[in-house]
């Protein structure tokens, strides 16, 4: 794997999960077939379904494969920031990819993202660029997307047309300048601060385009609480320096 000056460096996939079981392999071993040798860190919540201990066992026998565990479900932003720390804690990782594990996202996409990352400082899989879509949503969910994504960008100001996907790949250089220790938000409206803590940092950040797919397996992580997260964070986050 090569950084984008031209060094050597290794690309880590950081997958939080909390009962992925079902669709985990898939995961392993798709990430662990792409060209470069590409390294997964599986961040488990304590899943009751077994997903960390089948973590485990893939990890036995897949050495690029290593499983942080957590003694509890705390939401999406507390287990990206402890893979985020732990990824940061590698010297030798440069790049720093985040994805689901419901196969939403489709692993096949990480080396077309990494190139991107040779001319940014982070790279959003986006389903809001000219190539970007979605499969398997109803008009309901696309609109309410939509929707979401133009009411952070009108009140922030930024340039970013889809702030809430989670699928990225990170330069090792904007996680260092970022305060991970400041991040707050627990739900999907970690993907929102993420990006506009970067933006902040002068971290220069692309949009690559992206289909995104409807999980396959297991239950959405969506609750109203959520929601409400995400509608008043654009206000709180607009004090950002």
């Amino acid at each position: 794997m090569m950084r984008a000056d031209g060094a050597a460096g290794e690309a880590l996939v950081v997958v939080p999960t909390y009962d992925e079981r079902e669709t985990l392999p898939s995961v392993a071993e798709a990430v662990l077939a792409l060209p470069g040798g590409w390294r997964l860190l599986i961040v488990d919540d304590n899943s009751p379904d077994g997903t960390g201990e089948l973590g485990d066992e893939i990890a036995g026998r897949e050495s690029r494969v290593s499983v942080l565990h957590r003694p509890g479900k705390e939401g999406l932003g507390p287990a990206y920031v402890a893979g985020f720390r732990e990824a940061l804690s590698r010297a030798e990782v440069q790049f720093v990819a985040q994805m689901d594990a419901d196969l939403s996202h489709d692993p096949g996409d990480l080396p077309r993202l990494l190139e991107a990352a040779r001319e940014a400082e982070l790279v959003i899989g986006s389903r809001y660029v000219a190539g970007g879509r979605t499969e398997g949503w109803g008009l309901r969910r696309r609109l309410l997307s939509r929707w979401g994504n133009a009411y952070v960008r009108a009140v922030l100001g930024v340039p970013v047309r889809d702030l809430t996907t989670g699928f990225r790949v990170w330069r090792r250089h904007a996680l260092e300048v970022i305060d991970l220790g400041a991040v707050a938000t627990r739900g999907y409206g970690f993907q929102i601060e993420m990006a506009c803590r970067a933006l902040a940092a002068g971290c220069r950040v692309v949009e690559a385009p992206i289909c995104f797919t409807e999980r396959q397996a297991g239950k959405s992580k969506m609750s109203g609480s959520i929601v409400a997260e995400a509608l008043v964070l654009p206000w709180k986050l607009r004090g950002l320096p």
